[in-house]
């Protein structure tokens, strides 16, 4: 099923549908939220408000954006709203890592020094930056539907994944160069 028939099942009800959906979309949600506020916790809490939202006003989807920008407009509205109640945000410190498989020890190590690269420079972004990136190269999303997520104008994440990818072509640069 594409994501238009799961929102009209949805709407009518249909909870395998819903299921369905939440399988397709919660930890993109989840990855998404966590990328904007650096907690787990709240990041969870995120998608559960996210599905249940999307449970309870599926019929008033109006079909103007594709389900996902949808899905990411909740979501981020959602987080913006907890974030307020809390009135503060926590940063996480450290990312766990990901165990590489590669196949030969020496790749292996090039691999894991290009993660952490890549990885000490995305952090290094602003937030706002780092969630259009996630947004456009994660989650496969195009420059207007990221504007629909995010609230501002098409030209302002032009301009963020502009300045991103230029901040992180330095940072790479620089770490190369050590």
């Amino acid at each position: 099923m594409d994501d238009s028939d799961l929102i009209r099942d949805v709407a009518s009800g249909d909870k395998r549908a819903m299921r369905a959906l939440y399988l397709r979309y919660n930890n993109a949600v989840y990855a998404f939220a966590v990328s904007r506020c650096g907690n787990e916790e709240l990041a969870s809490d995120c998608v559960h408000d996210t599905m249940l939202d999307v449970w309870r006003t599926a019929d008033r989807f109006a079909g103007k954006s594709s389900v996902k920008t949808w899905l990411f407009s909740i979501a981020r509205n959602k987080l913006v709203d907890a974030i307020r109640r809390r009135s503060k945000v926590s940063y996480v410190e450290k990312v766990p890592e990901v165990e590489d498989s590669a196949p030969n020890p020496e790749a292996a190590a090039i691999a894991a020094a290009e993660k952490a690269q890549l990885h000490a420079c995305l952090q290094k972004l602003s937030e706002t930056h780092l969630s259009a990136v996630r947004l456009a190269f994660l989650e496969d999303m195009t420059y207007p539907e990221i504007a629909e997520v995010e609230a501002v104008p098409l030209g302002t994440i032009k301009t963020r994944i502009f300045h991103a990818k230029q901040a992180l072509m330095r940072c790479l640069e620089n770490s190369l160069r050590r």
